[in-house]
């Protein structure tokens, strides 16, 4: 996510426009839809699957592979959960074609291999299975088991975006948003993205937020993109956090309320975003929003220099050393101690 950073004393106020506003494939975008105990109401009955899979039944093979990955009913055993996987696979069940995929280029259960993941995603694909399809997407905008191909990866994630598949539907706006793969066009982008938001996929909830924010592709709304980022916030996704953290600090949208954005700038860095971490240091060396204090200040600066790179890292290691020359050499020890031993604390995802 670009910066555009303005000097104002001793201290940097970060302004964050978003330029591209979605984010790359995460590795989530590789992996199957694995069923969980909730979606199919209660636990699985690991006997009865476990006699409709020795007789044969693909379905149940596939879901006692489920209950294994899972570890729902059984011990997690993902070399178990392969082997049932594969069985159901070799008969042609689509969503184990699909999972023998996802644990290839996860290493689970078996040796991580890329090839071998996309052969059976392919394999998947090629029967219409929007999740696999999507994974192709990914597999071929990483250029990860075959030659990095944007325009390869737009036709497979618009397959399962056709099918109504709301990651599809947002990788596609995400290529028309920055022009990989196809010609840019920030309405195309909107309409894609306004899809897979409305579905509840958090990260597309956020990109709507960002083109309300920058009025591209639709009319300039500070309300309406607070309203798309707070959706995406409040199902944990850090760049939803952010952004409202941003709208409060700037009272864009909202009432200007420091304190409220350190609370959402908190959420954010505590999962590892380094623009938070940035933000949040920023907020305690100055005393903004929360109790002012260098140490914490110079912490969340160190944490937000060693994430990014070039001219963000620049900037944060600028605002860190600033606050150290206002330290002593325990107090510096103390905030480094801090940063080394700080563990990112992933929100769940509803």
């Amino acid at each position: 996510m670009p910066t555009m950073v303005h000097r104002s004393g001793a201290f940097a106020t970060i302004c964050s426009v978003a330029l591209s506003v979605a984010p790359l494939p995460s590795s989530a975008a590789f992996q199957t839809a694995t069923p969980t105990a909730q979606d199919q109401d209660d636990a699985p009955n690991v006997e009865a699957l476990r006699q409709a899979a020795e007789g044969g039944d693909a379905e149940a093979q596939f879901f006692l592979a489920v209950a294994y990955i899972n570890g729902q009913g059984v011990v997690e055993d993902d070399a178990e959960a392969v082997r049932w996987y594969r069985l159901a696979a070799d008969q042609g069940y689509a969503e184990a074609q699909s999972a023998m995929g996802a644990v290839y280029f996860d290493g689970r259960g078996v040796v991580q291999d890329d090839d071998e993941a996309v052969r059976w995603y392919r394999l998947a694909a090629d029967q219409g299975y929007a999740e696999a399809q999507s994974a192709m997407g990914a597999v071929y905008f990483a250029g990860r088991g075959v030659g990095q191909d944007d325009a390869e990866a737009v036709r497979w994630y618009r397959l399962a975006a056709d099918q109504g598949l709301a990651n599809g539907q947002n990788f596609v706006g995400f290529a028309y948003d920055t022009g990989r793969g196809v010609v840019q066009d920030d309405d195309e982008a909107v309409r894609w993205y306004r899809l897979a938001a409305d579905q509840g996929y958090a990260e597309a909830q956020s990109a709507m937020g960002a083109m309300y924010l920058a009025g591209r592709g639709v009319g300039q709304d500070d309300t309406e993109a607070v309203r798309w980022y707070r959706l995406a916030a409040d199902q944990g996704l850090a760049n939803g956090q952010l952004f409202v953290g941003f709208t409060y600090d700037n009272g864009r949208g909202v009432v200007q309320d420091h304190a409220e954005a350190v609370h959402w700038y908190r959420l954010a860095a505590d999962q590892g975003d380094a623009y938070a971490q940035f933000n949040l240091g920023l907020s305690y060396a100055r005393g903004q929003g929360v109790t002012q204090d260098n140490v914490v200040a110079y912490m969340w600066l160190n944490l937000a220099t060693a994430q990014q790179s070039g001219e963000d890292s620049e900037n944060s290691a600028e605002v860190r050393d600033l606050v150290a020359d206002g330290m002593t050499s325990e107090q510096i020890a103390e905030a480094q101690r801090r940063a080394r031993e700080w563990k990112p604390s992933p929100q769940p995802q509803p």
